[in-house]
């Protein structure tokens, strides 16, 4: 489950305070003043005009902040990304070595790419609703820490088991920015241009799996050898992990306004503050009817959400399919070196960059779509892209098939396989977009039945 961004639309953007003047101009026993204290019995208007909120142009409210600033934190966040996504495939030229060095059969040794993605299949539990409770700074920061701890655990390891384990629990916390990264840019820009901001996360979590067999590859086949790759990924994933506890702020607006709430109240002394997210806990029961229990109930009862869900399932298993097809196709089968071999990976992330062109083209589009529409999202109108991605990664697989064999030309493959990441991307791109809008909309269904 990845979790749900602030609200898309906008509103109650109205502060507290100046409801309560408008609603008490003539009641001296609702003040603001610090030595007045709050009514013992307040009406429901009374505490309702107490509720903390943002202002109109509040500068405290991210999506409020100055364009440069934004961009900065959208660079950081993407980094975020990048790294975790680094630390799946960076290892996977090194399968041979860790093969001989365990003692350990070639078919075991890709576990160390598998169980650090299915890492990502459970990570999310914990994560998402962290990130809804604590904010977006406590479910990202220490998540990261932990992935350079297990980093360094792989890197020091000298048993196939602790390999292993260390793999898995490096994937299992390296999925909190993959989940968490894309609520986070909801949180910081508007619906209109938000999709630029996604095409930049897109291009970071599609670079990492593509970009780490080449590096992977030069550093296992240096004096370094294979330790490396996972000392490199550490040493990455510290350096944004210690830009981050200085230069990224919390961003989700429930934990803002909760901090907000307890500032005015010690500030006033007037106990009347108030914000929702204040009584919401986090606990086992918790946990098990809605964190965990939700998303289930979405993926069965929701066809949307199993449609997205079984394709973006799909199009990601066969992202990291092609880890281990292309040493096969360019190493095995052509001959070439283990560090020439990986270079036709840099034709998928080429693939990628291109297709910001077509995610980028389309956000004009939908930001008149949702001028159209008084400013509220229209999540169906970023599907086109997805159509045009769901092409190119069709073309791109069959291509690469067709011509996979020795005896076509080496181009003809790598050619493919940049279409494989321009559909990739585009449709990486959209279901992050997407995905927030389902998660909103069985929230929605939630709040009026009660069960929030």
């Amino acid at each position: 489950m990845t979790s749900r961004p602030a609200s898309d639309d906008g509103s109650n953007l109205t502060s507290s305070a100046t409801l309560s003047q408008a609603r008490n101009n003539n009641d001296a026993s609702i003040s603001t003043h610090d030595d007045e204290k709050s009514p013992p019995n307040p009406s429901k208007d009374e505490k309702e005009a107490y509720r903390v909120d943002w202002e109109v142009n509040d500068p405290e409210y991210p999506r409020n902040w100055k364009p440069a600033y934004k961009g900065c934190l959208t660079l950081q966040l993407g980094m975020l990304a990048l790294a975790a996504s680094l630390g799946s495939s960076i290892i996977t030229p090194a399968e041979d070595d860790i093969a001989k060095y365990t003692h350990i059969s070639p078919e075991v040794a890709t576990l160390s790419l598998s169980l650090y993605v299915l890492g990502f299949a459970f990570g999310p539990l914990l994560f998402g609703p962290l990130s809804e409770v604590w904010g977006r700074k406590v479910s990202l920061l220490p998540a990261m820490f932990c992935l350079g701890l297990f980093s360094i655990g792989t890197a020091t390891s000298k048993t196939a088991a602790s390999i292993l384990v260390t793999r898995f629990l490096a994937g299992l916390f390296a999925s909190a920015p993959v989940a968490n990264v894309s609520a986070a840019l909801g949180d910081l820009w508007e619906p209109r241009a938000r999709g630029v901001a996604v095409t930049f996360y897109a291009v970071c979590v599609c670079g990492g799996p593509t970009l780490g067999p080449v590096i992977g590859s030069s550093l296992t086949n240096s004096y370094l050898g294979w330790r490396w790759t996972m000392y490199i990924q550490a040493i990455w994933v510290f350096t944004i992990f210690a830009l981050g506890v200085f230069a990224l702020p919390e961003l989700y607006s429930p934990v803002l306004l909760k901090r907000r709430a307890v500032r005015l109240r010690k500030t006033t002394g007037n106990q009347a503050y108030w914000h929702p997210h204040e009584n919401v806990k986090l606990d086992f029961r918790s946990i098990v009817t809605k964190q965990i229990s939700r998303p289930m109930r979405m993926l069965i009862t929701e066809p949307m959400v199993q449609c997205i869900t079984l394709y973006a399932s799909f199009v990601y298993g066969i992202l990291y399919l092609t880890l281990e097809v292309f040493p096969i196709v360019f190493q095995e089968e052509r001959g070439y070196g283990p560090v020439v071999g990986t270079l036709p990976f840099l034709a998928i992330f080429i693939g990628v960059v291109c297709a910001m062109a077509i995610n980028l083209t389309n956000q004009p589009r939908y930001a008149r779509i949702v001028d159209a529409n008084k400013g509220r999202p229209v999540p169906e109108a970023r599907l086109p892209p997805m159509l045009i991605g769901g092409v190119l990664f069709v073309i791109g697989l069959f291509w690469f098939g067709w011509t996979a064999a020795p005896r076509h030309h080496w181009i003809l493959p790598v050619i493919a396989a940049a279409f494989i990441g321009a559909g990739f991307n585009i449709i990486l791109y959209v279901f992050s977009l997407t995905h927030n809008y389902l998660i909103n909309i069985c929230y929605l269904k939630d709040e009026d039945k009660g069960n929030l």
